[in-house]
């Protein structure tokens, strides 16, 4: 049954805190502390890079700090009408630096009052998109640059259930963006182990006495890809609307959309070719990428030959700069021929491969991290409506996200006629239905593998029933 909670109006339990206006002058490569600017707010998190601006800091931007588990918020942003929700106003963001920051203007800051409302659930409230289309679609402003104001976030009504029930709603929830986070940290080091490694081997040729064996060459980009450029398809966002999301539609840089058909089945490297081609430093923008997809027109696809893989062909072009060979001013652009010609030097294909059997592992949990995390996410986004809204009684929750974990193994059913929705209804049901207090011993997995039996019904219940003793 749904639980019927008190709604107010968020102003009633909130305060906001708008950021300071800086001065271009006031901001120094030098800075001590960075800036949270709109464009730092990204898929709900806040992300610094090369380009984040720095100021010294000043006892007089002291109300304007943002410290870890702070709530955000973007005040000026895209319109609705614009295809990317991830650029809209209103969206928020969740500050998880350990090291404060400084808010720029027309970002804000949720002020919650601490008996009344939790900080974590005003941001899930927000990630909810309905509520966030309904915040961003009150904007006003152009037809490139919509606003909104702490006034309009001020009378937004939300459901305030007791601060206790917050707190386990938002727990659930977060407890799956810290697996997801974990796995993004363990996919940053393993990427650092493999550059380390490609730097060791073709860059200072440790393992080969300090100088490139004699049997290797100099050559070119062109000696070690092979491109399948010919095979890209673009879609516009009118063809894509209308499309169900089932696979990847990738552009120059991210993950754009999805679409209801693939060009590319396997692993393969997106380089950027126009547009935002090259990072600060001059690097290329690389997209590893595997399963069932789609490209534009603006990646060069690309697969390794002549002993590379698509993992070292990643790492070399982790290390190869390539500022040199991009044109246009207006619009930089990697072209086919220029990307051929880069130096390379070329191994012998048995070193090649005596190099990829070292770095297919790491790889190997690389895809394993994200493939859980898309699960994870899936999972995130399930619940996040029925959670706000009542639906699922949390009031007995006690679970861990390597449980919710645990429990998305056993629902990669191969049977067609299962789908994924149902599955993960079967997972919520009796996930919530009071049994959150079973502890980590066998008796928990017999119950995630009993409810991965309603969701995948080839699979064995447990010899003891719901609650037994496990039995692989």
């Amino acid at each position: 049954m749904m639980t019927k909670w008190q709604e107010v109006k968020l102003g009633d339990v909130c305060d906001f805190q708008n950021g300071y206006a800086f001065k271009s002058r006031e901001f120094v490569a030098n800075g001590n502390i960075n800036i949270v600017k709109i464009k730092e707010l990204k898929n709900g998190q806040i992300v610094f890079t090369s380009d984040t601006a720095k100021v010294v800091n000043s006892e007089i931007y002291k109300q304007y700090q943002v410290s870890k588990s702070d709530v955000l918020v973007a005040l000026t942003g895209d319109p609705v009408s614009k295809p990317n929700p991830l650029s809209w106003v209103g969206r928020v963001a969740l500050y998880n630096h350990s090291v404060p920051a400084l808010l720029n203007q027309r970002v804000a800051k949720f002020l919650p009052n601490k008996f009344k409302l939790d900080t974590k659930f005003i941001y899930y409230f927000f990630r909810k998109f309905d509520n966030f289309f309904n915040l961003a679609q009150k904007a006003t402003g152009s037809a490139s640059q919509a606003n909104i104001s702490t006034k309009i976030l001020s009378e937004t009504i939300i459901p305030l259930p007791p601060l206790e029930i917050q707190k386990k709603i938002a727990g659930v929830l977060g407890a799956l963006d810290d697996k997801i986070e974990l796995n993004n940290k363990i996919n940053n080091n393993l990427e650092q182990q493999a550059q380390a490694l490609f730097k060791s081997w073709f860059v200072d040729f440790e393992p080969f006495g300090g100088k490139m064996p004699d049997d290797w060459k100099v050559g070119i980009a062109d000696d070690i890809i092979t491109l399948f450029d010919s095979q890209r398809i673009p879609l516009s966002s009118n063809q894509r609307e209308n499309m169900e999301k089932i696979y990847p539609y990738y552009g120059a840089t991210s993950l754009m959309d999805y679409v209801d058909q693939y060009i590319f089945d396997g692993k393969y490297l997106l380089l950027g070719e126009d547009g935002s081609v090259v990072d600060d430093y001059g690097f290329p923008i690389l997209q590893y990428v595997w399963g069932k997809f789609w490209v534009n027109n603006h990646a060069h696809i690309l697969q390794g030959k002549n002993g590379f893989t698509v993992e070292s062909l990643y790492l070399f072009f982790k290390c190869t700069n390539v500022k040199s060979i991009v044109t246009g001013a207006v619009q930089p652009k990697i072209n086919q021929a220029n990307l051929k010609s880069i130096p390379a030097i070329v191994p012998t294909i048995n070193v090649m491969n005596n190099f990829n059997n070292v770095i297919n592992p790491l790889f190997s949990l690389f895809r394993k991290n994200i493939e859980e995390n898309t699960r994870l996410a899936q999972l995130r986004d399930t619940l996040l409506p029925k959670l706000m809204s009542g639906e699922i009684d949390v009031s007995k929750v006690n679970i861990s996200a390597d449980k919710l974990s645990f429990i998305l193994l056993f629902t990669q059913s191969d049977q067609p006629e299962v789908t994924s929705q149902e599955k993960t209804d079967h997972i919520i049901t009796l996930v919530f239905i009071g049994v959150w207090d079973i502890p980590d011993q066998p008796e928990f997995f017999c119950f995630a593998r009993n409810m991965a039996r309603l969701a995948s019904p080839h699979m064995a219940y447990c010899q003891e029933g719901p609650v037994g003793t496990f039995t692989p």
